[in-house]
């Protein structure tokens, strides 16, 4: 109801800033143009697309997409910048069928709207000149014809120049170039056969000169992780799978490396790649993922495309069918496959382990660390207040001088070990029962080492054979801004030229002789958890670290071991639980046993 002598309270927002609204929706960051561009070229029926990042004073400066695709008459040319223009569908029926990647008419629009960008197309070899056109926050400023290939470039410059809050809260270069080069990746696998090249100020990123998935692997992702792939060709009652998947030898700690399309469209979607997943049943670890490159294909009326401003995301109709099927497919695939070479693989690389040079040890070199487990349940809220809880059982007071000299616990009496996986023990003199977790111990001991801030020297162990990685484009835009908090954590990295880095020392807390494959996979583990920046990141890394050269559950401890465990403990800052979170130790009061016996 409107108020009475007024025109009321809802009005309608200009068109200036309806146009920001809608390209805020769009137009997240410079990842975004370039996904809208390539997408664009790609529906143009593009056989070649190069894209052109400048940068200057640790910001994106500019994005060019050129391609060799059907080009625009200037008609066309003049309209492609106008809203929800376009040539993909023509009415709501088109909605159900649609196979281009875009569709609504509003990319070129909504970047147009936010930046400075110059068009220019030619429609074949056919027409005799081409056109550029000239668009500030979204207004056209200069049209004239040009000469210039058939195809189309679109130039991005002073992307968010009117929309300040926007461009506030862009992210560092190297965080926006790996959103960029991971943009990239997922469209490349997409559509292997495209040529793409991606530069930055000159310097050539990605190159993928077209062909199969497989090719499209190797120059993203390297020999290793191609020669571990196997085919997937599956039609079920519901969809058709093609692609490939990785031998369960081969495995990731998440499921970023899962690449799916439906239709050709690169989509983000958690319960497809937990559908890939659940395909290798008891093959992988519980908490491992496997790399995959799947193009999913539906009939086009089992998909709404149109649920997500970005279109990366869809809605897809029976989707427990579709899902249930994706497991069949990569199961079929696996179960197809003679995997007895995994185990020639396996012994080679142990034969191939790195030997490290003589350097300072641990109280634990005498046994043997094999690749661990990372995984970061959430801390409970409880954690601090039983902490203070047992400090007052046990009569400690926190930051004295006889903690710094004695550590944050009384001592502990080693009663033995069970099942080689948790410690028993005893306070001295008391009467209560602790069962300490050997992994957990160990895992916060070597991280409050890693977290005191030593001397790299005492914190390094040197490789007589560094470890050579080869790092996807994502990877290598992220590598380089952590390679700080690398060095401080003991390892020495240097690029190796082409993509590839050597890793040359190695923390010592990860023992003496590590497998070339757990440093790779410890590596990857690092790089995979990038979103982390400042202190947050450094103990991110840290924590890794740490887990993957704690002691393994069932490792056999001798009675002086379990003792020098369980003295390094007690110097710790946080004695009763790891950086994950996860208790080191339960106590049993005596009390509680005498209860559970009927004693009085």
């Amino acid at each position: 109801m409107e108020e009475q002598g007024t025109g009321g309270k809802i009005r309608l927002l200009d068109k200036e800033t309806i146009s920001r609204i809608s390209a805020g929706e769009v137009i997240e960051r410079p990842a975004s143009v370039v996904k809208e561009l390539v997408e664009n070229a790609i529906d143009a029926g593009a056989r070649r697309i190069e894209v052109e990042i400048t940068s200057k004073g640790g910001k994106i400066a500019g994005i060019r997409v050129t391609d060799d695709g059907c080009g625009m008459t200037p008609r066309d040319a003049e309209l492609a910048c106008v809203r929800h223009a376009t040539s993909k569908i023509a009415s709501l029926d088109d909605l159900m069928e649609v196979s281009s990647l875009g569709f609504r008419g509003e990319a070129l629009a909504s970047i147009a709207a936010v930046s400075r960008l110059t068009l220019i197309s030619r429609a074949g070899k056919e027409a005799l000149a081409g056109i550029r056109i000239l668009y500030e926050g979204g207004a056209p400023v200069l049209r004239e014809e040009c000469g210039c290939p058939p195809g189309t470039t679109v130039e991005v410059r002073d992307l968010f120049f009117n929309t300040p809050v926007r461009k506030k809260f862009m992210r560092s270069l190297a965080a926006e170039m790996a959103y960029i080069t991971g943009t990239m990746e997922r469209i490349i696998l997409s559509h292997p056969g495209i040529f793409f090249r991606v530069l930055h100020n000159k310097r050539t990123l990605i190159s993928s000169p077209g062909g199969t998935v497989r090719d499209a692997v190797l120059h993203l992702f390297g020999t290793d992780c191609e020669k571990s792939l196997i085919p997937v060709h599956f039609s079920g009652r519901s969809v058709r799978v093609e692609g490939v998947v990785s031998r369960p030898a081969f495995f990731r700690q998440n499921p970023y490396q899962i690449f799916v399309s439906v239709n050709g469209r690169p989509v983000q979607s958690r319960p497809l790649a937990l559908a890939v997943r659940e395909g290798y049943g008891t093959l992988l670890p519980a908490d491992r993922f496997p790399m995959a490159v799947l193009d999913i294909m539906l009939d086009p009326e089992l998909v709404d495309v149109n649920v997500h401003p970005t279109k990366r995301e869809v809605r897809i109709a029976r989707e427990q069918d579709v899902r249930r099927e994706i497991s069949l497919a990569v199961k079929a695939a696996l179960e197809s496959e003679v995997l007895i070479p995994e185990v020639e693989d396996a012994s080679r690389i142990a034969r191939q382990s790195t030997l490290i040079a003589p350097s300072h040890g641990t109280a634990y070199d005498s046994v043997s660390l094999s690749p661990g487990t990372v995984s970061e349940p959430g801390v409970p809220a409880f954690a601090g207040q039983v902490r203070m809880e047992k400090q007052s059982e046990l009569g400690v007071e926190e930051d004295t001088e006889e903690r710094s000299r004695e550590g944050f616990l009384p001592e502990m009496d080693v009663l033995g070990q069970l099942d080689d996986t948790y410690i028993l023990a005893s306070f001295r003199g008391g009467e209560d029962l602790i069962l300490v977790d050997q992994h957990a111990a160990h895992e916060r001991i070597l991280f409050d080492q890693l977290t005191a801030g030593d001397a790299i020297q005492s914190q390094s162990q040197e490789l007589l054979v560094p470890v050579i990685l080869d790092l996807s484009p994502r990877e290598q835009s992220i590598l380089p801004d952590i390679v700080p908090v690398l060095c401080e954590a003991g390892f020495t990295i240097e690029e190796f030229g082409g993509g590839s880095y050597a890793v040359r020392a190695i923390p010592v807390v990860l023992g003496r002789q590590v497998d070339p494959g757990a440093v790779r996979e410890l590596l990857s583990a690092i790089l995979a958890g990038n979103e982390k920046h400042g202190p947050s990141r450094a103990d991110a890394i840290r924590k890794v670290v740490a887990c993957r050269g704690a002691i393994k559950a069932g490792t056999p401890l001798s009675r002086e071991q379990c003792r020098t465990l369980l003295n390094e403990l007690r110097q710790t800052s946080h004695p009763f639980s790891c950086p994950h979170g996860r208790p080191t130790m339960v106590i049993f009061r005596k009390r509680d046993l005498d209860g559970l016996f009927l004693r009085s």
